[in-house]
């Protein structure tokens, strides 16, 4: 790449930049709400990135011909890492972390909509820190580079490589409109419009105002961030179910909701296999879970089934909300949460994992290549939406299924050198890959990762980013011709 290709790549950075800003603008109102001594120093740290992005956009030119494709690659990556960066401001200027290590790792952890935590007690945070940290999982949800294609109707990239970079192999097929921009004003508009009918939801069951706004912007967006310690236990029934639909709804497709909303069912109807199979995965977990409680556990049928819907749907949809210390529970169950965590929700959704579609096409694949070997003169292909997938598409899973398998293997082992038990590590690589946030051991249930060491947390940053953004866009960055000039 060229110095003029930097220069492209790094521009667009300029409005999540200014974006995130104002964001942080936001902040100060819970500051002077609750005089909580922070409003200088959410004020410096939001003009300061205002005033970066800014300058981004006024100093660097605007590529006016085409532009190399790697560039978009970079600048996906290069977004994610950034706002990060920037996004830690808060931490440490208010004093709420002591070392860069641990805010690059929560504001990593609320941008990707991860949920894990280095706090133990969130509850000894001040109002400001607790609302960024609840409204950059809410930004972070919806993605960080739709807004970006959103806003700017011209970057001088290619919008649809851009969002192809963020979501390889994502599902197209439910695409709203033949615009990107009106695909994601449309998607953005569901999405503010669930937030602010969850709201009101959890505001009319007997929440207050500043926790129902906290909880659904970090229910909806599929995040898991709590203002209390116990995460959403010490909520009644009635707001735990409620939170447990605004997962369910965070978790599928956003132009199939669109669609719906807007009653326009002859798009969709023929379009409804992910969301049948989303649908059966987390009824058949519910089930196990509720019956494991009951048998295993001694918990009451009602109180199973609260703690099963909940718990199961957020881990389905690798939200990280916590109903109950899940380091107590059935061992089964643990291995089953793993595996939900890594099928995630529906593909255009604000769900982390390698997504419901992609575990579609995999056991169709298997299934038909048995069949095959029966009958291998038959026309027998992989269909999706009762239409034949695409061999390339078919390749694109099956290599995604790969890198993860052993992104999982090699994050494992590089924990267990940094020093972290091999428990802690399996469910810390599961919960910072898949998006899903807490792992298992000290990590699980209500714990923490404040004990694990700086080069533990660098690493478990590093699968944040590498889970949100797919692994791949991140791992072409690393292919020896991927910086050739051509």
């Amino acid at each position: 790449m060229t110095l003029s290709d930097w220069k492209v790549a790094v521009r667009p950075l300029g409005i999540p930049l200014v974006g995130e800003g104002v964001m942080m603008l936001s902040c100060l109102i819970p500051a002077w709400a609750y005089h909580d001594g922070t409003a200088m120093p959410m004020l410096l740290s939001a003009l300061l990135t205002i005033v970066t992005g800014t300058a981004l956009l006024l100093l660097l030119p605007r590529r006016q011909s085409a532009v190399d494709n790697r560039v978009s690659y970079v600048t996906v990556t290069l977004v994610w890492c950034v706002m990060s960066l920037f996004g830690s401001l808060p931490f440490l200027a208010t004093g709420s972390c002591a070392s860069l290590t641990d805010a690059f790792f929560e504001s990593m952890s609320g941008l990707s909509s991860t949920g894990a935590t280095i706090f133990a007690d969130v509850e000894l945070l001040p109002p400001s820190i607790l609302f960024w940290r609840s409204i950059s999982e809410w930004l972070g949800g919806f993605g960080i580079i739709l807004l970006v294609l959103a806003v700017v109707p011209s970057l001088g990239l290619n919008k649809y490589s851009l969002y192809t970079a963020e979501a390889s192999g994502a599902d197209n097929m439910g695409k709203t409109t033949t615009t990107m921009r009106s695909m994601v004003q449309q998607t953005l508009g569901v999405y503010v419009l669930l937030t602010v009918v969850f709201v009101l939801l959890l505001w009319g069951s007997g929440m207050s105002l500043w926790e129902a706004v906290n909880l659904t912007f970090t229910n909806i967006s599929t995040g898991g961030f709590s203002i209390y310690s116990d995460s959403v236990a010490r909520f009644s029934p009635l707001q735990q179910y409620i939170l447990a639909a605004s997962m369910f709804v965070g978790g599928i497709n956003f132009a199939l909701l669109f669609n719906l909303l807007t009653f326009r069912w002859d798009r969709i109807r023929h379009k409804m296999d992910q969301f049948g199979v989303y649908v059966l995965l987390l009824v058949c977990a519910t089930a196990f879970v509720v019956v494991s409680l009951h048998g295993h556990q001694g918990s009451s049928w009602s109180e199973a089934l609260r703690l099963g819907v909940v718990q199961t749907t957020s881990v389905l949809t690798t939200t990280g909300s916590v109903a109950a210390d899940t380091n107590l529970w059935w061992q089964p169950i643990l291995l089953l949460f793993l595996v939900l965590s890594a099928c995630g929700g529906m593909a255009g959704s604000t769900t982390g994992g390698i997504k419901v579609m992609r575990v579609l096409i995999l056991f169709r694949n298997v299934r038909n290549t048995l069949v095959n070997k029966l009958h291998p003169h038959a026309y027998n292909p992989v269909r999706l939406n009762g239409k034949p997938v695409a061999d390339e598409m078919i390749t694109n899973v099956m290599v995604i299924f790969i890198v993860y398998a052993i992104t999982l293997l090699v994050g494992l082992l590089l924990l267990m050198v940094c020093g972290v038990n091999a428990t802690e590590s399996l469910g810390a690589v599961f919960g910072c890959i898949t998006s899903y946030g807490p792992g298992m051991g000290q990590c699980g249930g209500f714990g923490s990762y404040a004990h694990f060491s700086s080069a533990a947390k660098w690493l478990c940053s590093s699968l944040m980013l590498l889970g949100r953004l797919e692994c791949l866009t991140v791992f072409i960055l690393f292919l020896p011709g991927f910086w050739r000039s051509k």
